[in-house]
């Protein structure tokens, strides 16, 4: 327990939280990647454990160096990642990786790695909002001045990951807008920001219609909403007698039959049958196979009271700042953790239309991991920074008195 004193500073229960969820994780990829083993490495599971434990120590490992940084440096970096951010997102936009048709990730030259390039957006823009708001508090009511200067780039990093990926832009999006509320911008300017948003993308979606290439995704976007709302005509189609269902539809039915067989106390790690079957078991679906395999009571609950704590222990730190940019830099940051959570259970559960968002620290996948254990670093510095702050007052004062 020394040790850990030591060493790990910050938020004890963020600390713990992550654990928690790394252990879900380790088993949960353990137990689902079995397709992936048989199709790709001759029915090897333990690569993709082996796998798994490695992209959890490094993004463990990025978290532990981010939280021994003081978090004021992360100010200063977002303008120098701004730079550098949006024409990371132009070339992946013209020229990146095509995945599961959509063109999200970059390849790194020489190295034959790939890596998502809305999740490095993601974390630089929202620093960068934060550092705005904060730097713009006494004219941020001024529409010139305070609100475009952050408004802009939001709309520019947005607009360049929507055509791959519309769920990230949304939820960016939106963390940013809920963040400008925070930061009193004008609800004027945030209200125009907002409509002038919702009536740009409807005119792109006019466009698209009219010429496809200008939105690839636009047929996939109205699969998923049409599979969500019951009118997918794809289901109702039929080939020999059979019903051809679409491929939302499919994940969607394996999802829900994974949880129902888990029912309250699951059927135990690696006896749920529907791992074999649903597609994005280890990834999109991974919160149905957890549910699937440990209940909704040792699974469902606990992952979902994890996040529910993570974002009120964020909450906390927060308000115990006495300057702008570290509120704003926890809120946002939490948030984007704990919407994008709540997104992929909401799919997994069947309340939200599929988006193809992984579960933070817990699905598998490499720079979603690691970007998410430097979101949680970046946490935990402001939460040392405070903590550090106050042990100095409290000796200040102890040694006056």
């Amino acid at each position: 327990m020394k040790l850990i004193n030591t060493y790990l500073k910050g938020d004890r229960v963020i600390w713990v939280l992550v654990l928690i969820i790394s252990v879900y994780s380790l088993l949960s990829v353990y137990s689902t990647a079995g397709q992936l083993a048989f199709k790709y490495k001759g029915g090897n599971t333990e690569y993709y454990l082996v796998q798994r434990f490695i992209m959890l120590s490094l993004g463990f490992g990025i978290m532990y160096l981010a939280h021994k940084v003081k978090y004021t440096l992360f100010s200063k970096l977002s303008v120098i990642g701004m730079i550098v951010t949006v024409p990371l997102l132009l070339i992946t936009l013209i020229m990146g990786a095509n995945l599961n048709s959509a063109t999200r990730w970059l390849l790194i030259p020489g190295l034959g790695i790939s890596f998502q390039t809305s999740d490095l957006a993601k974390l630089i823009l929202v620093t960068y909002v934060a550092r705005m708001l904060a730097k713009n508090q006494e004219n941020i009511k001024d529409f010139k001045t305070g609100f475009l200067p952050i408004a802009i780039p939001v709309v520019i990093v947005c607009a360049l990951i929507l055509p791959a990926n519309f769920s990230t832009a949304a939820m960016l999006f939106l963390i940013c807008i809920i963040l400008m509320f925070i930061g009193r911008v004008s609800i004027k300017h945030i209200g125009i920001l907002t409509g002038s948003a919702v009536a740009g993308f409807g005119l792109l979606i006019l466009l698209a219609m009219a010429a496809p290439k200008l939105l690839p995704r636009l047929d996939t976007w109205k699969s998923r909403v049409m599979t969500f709302i019951g009118t997918n005509q794809e289901d109702e189609t039929t080939t020999s007698g059979q019903v051809s269902l679409s491929k939302e539809k499919y994940q969607s039915d394996l999802a829900k039959m994974a949880i129902a067989e888990g029912g309250l106390l699951g059927t135990g790690p690696g006896n749920n049958i529907n791992k074999y079957r649903l597609p994005q078991g280890y990834s999109d679906f991974i919160y149905a196979m957890i549910i699937g395999e440990y209940g909704s009571i040792f699974g469902g609950m606990i992952v979902l009271l994890a996040y529910l704590i993570l974002l009120y222990r964020a909450v906390r730190i927060a308000t115990r700042s006495e300057y702008a940019f570290a509120t704003f830099l926890v809120i946002g940051l939490s948030l984007s953790m704990v919407i994008q959570a709540f997104i992929n259970m909401s799919v997994a559960v069947g309340i939200f239309p599929v988006t193809g968002q992984p579960l933070p620290m817990i699905s598998m996948g490499g720079t979603s991991t690691l970007f998410t254990g430097l979101t949680l670093g970046m946490i935990l510095s402001v939460s040392r920074t405070l903590d550090k702050k106050e042990k100095e007052n409290h000796a200040a004062e102890t040694g006056n008195n």
